[in-house]
């Protein structure tokens, strides 16, 4: 993406930017320990911050939420190559392939999307203004 990794790390960090593409019912604290709670329609998760490298790297633990989701770790790796930033996900952890684990492998392409679309031109989709992929949502 053309935006820069600090921008990119202040989406990922702080509660409005989080809010400006994933969900916009987001709150807490994106410091390292701090814990980011994220509400959807149904329901939501809390993320513990375990790490926050400035312009390079946010890892968080899901402590709460739905038990396919508790325990499994989110990690966003940043890099910049060649006049744009490179964004590696990933959500890791899970006790097992479920329906659900598939259904939020495609819900993180339309969110991360999101993300590129809010730090490109202002404007992101976070939910509920989301893409509806499943019953799920």
């Amino acid at each position: 993406m053309t935006a820069s990794p600090d921008d990119v790390y202040a989406a990922l960090t702080t509660v409005e930017g989080l809010a400006s593409w994933w969900t916009e019912d987001t709150g807490g604290d994106g410091s390292v320990g701090g814990l980011v709670r994220f509400r959807f329609e149904p329901g939501g998760f809390d993320m513990k911050v375990l790490e926050a490298q400035p312009a390079e790297l946010v890892r968080w633990e899901v402590v709460d939420g739905p038990q396919e989701w508790v325990g499994t770790e989110i990690r966003f790796d940043l890099a910049q190559q060649d006049g744009f930033t490179i964004l590696k996900f990933r959500h890791g952890g899970w006790k097992g392939p479920v329906d659900f684990m598939y259904h939020c492998s495609t819900k993180w392409a339309t969110f991360l999307m999101s993300l590129k679309s809010v730090l490109e031109t202002g404007k992101g989709q976070p939910a509920p203004h989301d893409v509806r992929i499943s019953n799920w949502h």
